[in-house]
């Protein structure tokens, strides 16, 4: 894709059909664009996998190391918006178009005129309110309990009574709020990086995507979110490989699952 002019506006795009075969071909391709274009992968994830790394840094020096659970949690909401430069590099290896850090930078670098700076506010507000809502869980089970009893012992207090009861809410809180983040952003990124459209139309066709092929899609999500965890160890060091794998995975699938009118 060369964004040398500007993209004529879009139609909203046609809502296909997404299977488990699907998924596993779109992991295929993702492993297949990383081994392609590792530099790209590499480069993208590095600013992901620092940004991890000087958050739990920063609370293990104040003392509260326990907050990396709710971080954990909430810090892969982020990852679609880190994932922009995967869906450039996918599409120029789809499309036989130069694949060159001039290109694909200058191409993101466009993205800032456009609707992306829009869709970085939504995941940023959602993934504030998600710190939020863990605070207040926080308060609302071990708020009375001394705060140099949590800092002392915090692996103690979170496998108290008080503690497992608060991962339980605090966990099925995070579900829906990852859902509803996943649910509005797993196909309106490359949408929007694909086609001239608002973002609220990119949103709701990645709404209904979700909501036509719910049990693949929510596995898809359940997937990448075990695979981001999974990255996160050790040190998040696992993240130079998952996220590129997954977000040129993310881009196959949308190529997939939506299509549009000639």
């Amino acid at each position: 894709m060369t964004q040398a002019t500007e993209l004529a506006p879009s139609s909203p795009p046609i809502i296909g059909t997404v299977g488990f075969n699907d998924l596993v071909e779109a992991l295929k391709a993702g492993w297949r664009d990383f081994r392609r274009a590792p530099a790209f992968g590499l480069f993208f994830s590095f600013f992901y996998v620092l940004g991890g790394i000087l958050i739990y840094l920063q609370l293990d020096v104040i003392g509260q190391s326990f907050w990396i659970i709710p971080l954990a949690t909430g810090f892969p909401l982020l990852a679609p918006f880190f994932a922009v430069g995967l869906y450039e590099v996918s599409h120029r290896l789809e499309q036989g178009d130069d694949l060159d850090w001039p290109a694909v930078l200058g191409v993101m670098l466009r993205q800032k005129d456009r609707q992306f700076p829009t869709m970085a506010a939504v995941i940023v507000i959602i993934f504030l309110f998600w710190l939020f809502i863990a605070h207040l869980i926080f308060a609302l089970f071990l708020g009375l309990e001394p705060m140099t009893n949590i800092l002392s012992d915090w692996q103690h207090t979170i496998l108290s009574r008080k503690g497992l009861t608060m991962l339980a809410v605090g966990t099925g809180v995070g579900a829906a709020c990852a859902f509803v983040l996943f649910s509005l952003t797993v196909m309106s990124l490359p949408l929007l990086l694909d086609r001239e459209l608002d973002f609220i139309t990119a949103m709701i066709s990645s709404f209904q995507l979700v909501l036509a092929n719910l049990v693949p899609m929510v596995s898809w999500g359940i997937l990448i979110s075990a695979l981001m965890l999974l990255g996160m160890l050790p040190f998040f060091l696992g993240l130079f490989i998952v996220l590129p794998v997954l977000g040129h995975a993310t881009w196959h699938l949308y190529r997939h699952a939506m299509s549009f009118e000639s």
